[in-house]
């Protein structure tokens, strides 16, 4: 599954599964442009890790303006865009009776608006190249049984949405289109404001929760990204790839 050559803008990239991602996508040959909100230290050691194939770029991109210059100076360093992976998100975990507008809002505009200002900014590009978009979802947003998490899973769900959407829109510009829902992965994200008691916890109830007993890592996660990126997935587009374990505790079925 060679990505040789190709250039892949990967958001939220600095830690946690956008790192796995970068990585697994330079040991196949591509050039990645590594962004990052905040965290510049670990994208600029990530960008030292990975040599001259890679370069660190600093973008919010729920801000669209920032999103333009980020997409401008990809492309202006490495030559165009080949391949976008959508994987920046937070979660805030909320009560069902203690919304919280702003936490949901700031959730909204990282998780979706994101997605579809990179994609869209990205987009002369991708139809240039006949590229392929990514999107990180989760399978929250497939429904699973765990507490606190509707907020963020309507959020997701509006990911795998968007995904098959645009997989329709772009599919005439030989552009693919396919989303990769992670289970429960220990990241930064999903262990912010737990304690490691709590954290273990959790480990345990997802085990129980998952058919082959194991938890999966960020980079199980990267290698189905490669794997939708890449040419051995041609024919692919439109779908989302659950990277799950065999979780069973669906709320629904049939994605």
């Amino acid at each position: 599954m060679s990505l040789r050559d190709k250039v892949v803008l990967v958001t939220g990239a600095s830690r946690g599964i956008g790192a796995a991602i970068a990585r697994e996508l330079h040991s196949r040959g591509a050039y990645v442009a590594i962004n990052y909100k905040s965290s510049a230290a670990a994208a600029e050691e990530l960008k030292r890790s990975l040599g001259d194939r890679a370069e660190a770029f600093k973008a919010d991109v729920s801000d669209r303006s920032e999103v333009k210059k980020l997409v401008g100076a990809v492309a202006e360093k490495f030559g165009g865009i080949d391949a976008v992976v959508n994987n920046a998100g937070v979660m805030e975990l909320m009560p069902l009776e203690q919304f919280d507008e702003g936490k949901f809002a700031e959730m909204w505009r990282v998780n979706v608006l994101g997605p579809i200002y990179v994609t869209l900014e990205a987009l002369p590009y991708l139809k240039r190249s006949r590229g392929a978009v990514v999107n990180i979802a989760s399978i929250a947003g497939i429904g699973t049984a765990l507490p606190n998490t509707t907020y963020y899973a309507v959020t997701k769900a509006a990911v795998i949405m968007l995904t098959r959407r645009l997989a329709y829109e772009l599919a005439p510009y030989g552009v693919r289109v396919n989303a990769v829902a992670p289970s429960w992965i220990e990241t930064d994200l999903t262990t912010r404001g737990r304690t490691r008691e709590e954290v273990e916890r959790a480990k345990a109830d997802i085990i129980k929760r998952t058919s082959l007993g194991v938890l999966g890592t960020a980079e199980d996660v990267a290698k189905a990204v490669a794997f939708l990126l890449s040419d051995d997935a041609r024919f692919v587009t439109g779908q989302v790839l659950v990277v799950d374990g065999g979780r069973v505790d669906y709320l629904t079925h049939g994605v």
